[in-house]
Order: structure tokens, then C-alpha cells, then sequence
């Protein structure tokens, strides 16, 4: 290289490593924030300005254009099971027909197509095929087969032919254009040793997280690398949180961070808790916390978060404050946070369907930095808010620096 070219190629670099990175697309608070972990091209749409939204909902029925609306303005929306299921006759299609709908209206919109690992919803067409596998149902020693609540069949993970059939069904409906990836719950009850360990014995149970674990394996591998795969997999309640299972997802949902399990009490439960979610947000991971306004209805092991509706007019103020300060205190890039009473919108079933609280619309800015700790108390400033958490008083408290 003689030293003209030589000479002209410092310059490059030189001017190149003098331009901002906002010239390439990049924000300054991307490149200022510890949290700007750049995700990949098919994340989601994010933006520090105001609190990040998810949403997460069912409803058997077609969705109404104001309904449309309003989902086409989060950045990321599951469709629960029984979506559409009874206008269009199968979750499948309703799904399918809810996310061309809200696409219409905004394309950048991602939307997730709910699958269970463990249970088996009846508003699927796909189950037809469940006819040719022998043993595609665990059975319990006293020959029950309806292992969920009495009132549905919960696959065996630990039968290859069924979790092929399972594998099929999800790479198939992620290679629409409109479905953007898959949300994959029940993910507990295949992990968790206490779920139905009675019923089918410890060995059983170790087999069925083994198949687990496989079957996630393969569905990473045959996934289309521009569809999402969020999990409902951070849990405290298992030995790494569920930390050492994101290897196979792009992020985790998250609900029940405030219970109690294995002999956790609930404020080892949470600290825990937030520990994890921390930790897969700063590693890049998709964040979609649920946090239940109304008060919990869950039971028994408390692996699933049932919540009671609000009465309508009920003022939520207290808790909305303190379940935005739980999400703000964890949340990095690409951390969502949904508040609701319930995830089922038919008919009254949710006092907080279509609405929209004013803190969502607040100046918040990036974060400053990471939150601190002290004892049960976190603090942490964004740009516009300052945030404080007290999770053993269960109090919080966000100071708003600018107004909309």
C-alpha cells in the first residue's frame, strides 16, 4: 500500500470515528445508555419517550375496529388462546384474522400467535391431528386423563411423535406474514417438579422436563430467524430463575412476580425475582412484565396469575403507581409492561379494556443508569422520573419531572 492510498484511508477513518452515532441511526441515549442493548432487526419497535407498553389479551369473538385501533398501537401484542376462535372457528384463523387486522393499521405493530407446551385448549383445529398419536396425553395413575384443573389434557412432552406434531404446528403458523413469532407459555408446568408429581410419579415428571427442554431445542433451531419466540419462563421459583432457559427465546414474559413458592416467602420471592429480570433486560433479552391491578385469584401452587376484575369506577391509582415502579426499576431497551385486571376482554371481563392511564403518556426519558438497591428499597432516575420502590411497605413512588 503506498503511503497516498495509505494516508487517505486514515482520513476515513478518522472522519468516520468523529460522526456521532446518531448519523447511522443510532439515538444518543442508545449510546449513552448502559441499556441500549441492539437487539435484532426483528425485535420489536422500542422508545424511552413515554413508559413502554405490551399487551396480552383474549377474546373469542371478532375484534370491533376501535378494538383494532387500539391494539395497533402497542408495539407488541399476544393473542391469548381462543382468539377469534367462535366468529372464525379455531384459534388459528381468529389469530391470523386479529393480526392482519391490526397490521392494516399499523404494520411495524409485532404480533405473537399463543401456543401452550403443556395444555390442551380445545379452540385449536390443529388438534384433529392429536387422533394418530398414541400416548400424546399423560394419564394418571388412577387412569385420569384430564390432568388440568379436571378439566383438560396436558401433553407428554416425553412422546417424540407428540412433540413433532407440536413443532409442526408452530413452525407453521410462524411462516404467515402476519403472525411475527410465537409466545409459548405453560413453560412451568413442564419444569416445575410439584406439578402433577403425585399424579404421574417424580420419574414421569423428569422425563416430560426432559422432552421439554428438547422440544424447545428443536423449535429454536426450525424457527424462521426473523420470527420472535417470548417465553413465559422467568420464574424465582426455579434454581436459576429460569435464566438458563432463555438460551432457546428472544425474551421472557413475566407474570406472578410477587408470589411465594418453594419456600421463598414473598419478599425473597421478588427480590429474586427482579434480580433475574434484570439481568436477561441488560443481556438484550425482550421483557414483557404483567402486572395485576385487580387482586390475585391464584391458588395451589401458584403457577398461573389469575386476577379479579376491578370494579368499574374503582380508583387502581396506588397499585398502577407501584406495579410502573416494579417494571421501571428492572426495565432496559426492549422492556414492555402491561397493568390489567385480567386477561380475558369478552364482554365485562376487564375494567381497563380500551383504556389508557395518563402516566402512559408522561415524558419518561432513558435511565441514568442502573437502579439501587438498598435492602427492599430501589431507587433509580430517568431522564423525566424519578422512581422509588419499597417492595416489603409496598409503596412507590414516581416523581414526574416534566408533564406531557
Amino acid at each position: 500500500m503506498n503511503r497516498r492510498v495509505a494516508a487517505i484511508l486514515l482520513s476515513i477513518v478518522s472522519l468516520v470515528s468523529s460522526v456521532p452515532l446518531t448519523a447511522f441511526g443510532e439515538t444518543e441515549q442508545d449510546a449513552s445508555s448502559a441499556s441500549a442493548a441492539t437487539g435484532p432487526g426483528h425485535y420489536p419497535a422500542f422508545s424511552w419517550d413515554t413508559i413502554p407498553l405490551y399487551m396480552h389479551m383474549r377474546k373469542s369473538t371478532a375484534f370491533t375496529q376501535k378494538e383494532i385501533d387500539y391494539l395497533a398501537g402497542f408495539p407488541l401484542i399476544t393473542l391469548e388462546k381462543t382468539t377469534g376462535s367462535r366468529t372464525y372457528g379455531s384459534s388459528e384463523d381468529g389469530s391470523r384474522q386479529a393480526a392482519q387486522a391490526i397490521k392494516a393499521v399499523n404494520p411495524k405493530a409485532k404480533v405473537l400467535y399463543y401456543r401452550n407446551v403443556m395444555c390442551n385448549y380445545s379452540s385449536y383445529k390443529v388438534n384433529e391431528g392429536l387422533q394418530g398419536i398414541p400416548g400424546a396425553f399423560l394419564v394418571g395413575r388412577d387412569g385420569n386423563r384430564k390432568l388440568h384443573r379436571g378439566a383438560r389434557e396436558v401433553y407428554d412432552l416425553s412422546n417424540p411423535a407428540l412433540r413433532e406434531w407440536w413443532l409442526d404446528h408452530c413452525v407453521e403458523m410462524s411462516n404467515y406474514d402476519e403472525i411475527d413469532g410465537l409466545f409459548l407459555d405453560g413453560n412451568i408446568k413442564a419444569l416445575e417438579p410439584e406439578f402433577l408429581r403425585k399424579e404421574i410419579g417424580p420419574e414421569k415428571k423428569q422425563k416430560v422436563a426432559e422432552g421439554y427442554a428438547v422440544m424447545m431445542k428443536d423449535l429454536k433451531d426450525r424457527t424462521p430467524s426473523d420470527k420472535l419466540l417470548v417465553a413465559n419462563i422467568i420464574r424465582a421459583r426455579l434454581p436459576d430463575s429460569g435464566l438458563d432457559y432463555l438460551q432457546y427465546f428472544d425474551g421472557s414474559y413475566l407474570e406472578g412476580v410477587e408470589s411465594e413458592a418453594n419456600g421463598l416467602t414473598r419478599l425473597e420471592y421478588l427480590t429474586k425475582g427482579i434480580a433475574a429480570v434484570q439481568k436477561a433486560a441488560r443481556d438484550g433479552k425482550i421483557i414483557c412484565m404483567s402486572l395485576g391491578l385487580g387482586r390475585s385469584a391464584s391458588g395451589g401452587l401458584r403457577i398461573d396469575d389469575s386476577r379479579k376484575r376491578l370494579a368499574p369506577g374503582a380508583n387502581a391509582q396506588t397499585r398502577l403507581e407501584y406495579c410502573l415502579a416494579l417494571f421501571l426499576i428492572c426495565a432496559e431497551k426492549y422492556s414492555y409492561v402491561y397493568p390489567h385486571d385480567g386477561y380475558s376482554v369478552n364482554g365485562n371481563d376487564s375494567a381497563v379494556w380500551l383504556e389508557r392511564f395518563a402516566e402512559y403518556d408522561r415524558p419518561l426519558g432513558p435511565p441514568k443508569g442502573p437502579a439501587t438497591q438498598e435492602g427492599y428499597t430501589y431507587a433509580r432516575e430517568f431522564e423525566s422520573a424519578n422512581v422509588f420502590l419499597d417492595i416489603q411497605k409496598q409503596k412507590a413512588k414516581i416523581t414526574w419531572k416534566r408533564t406531557p
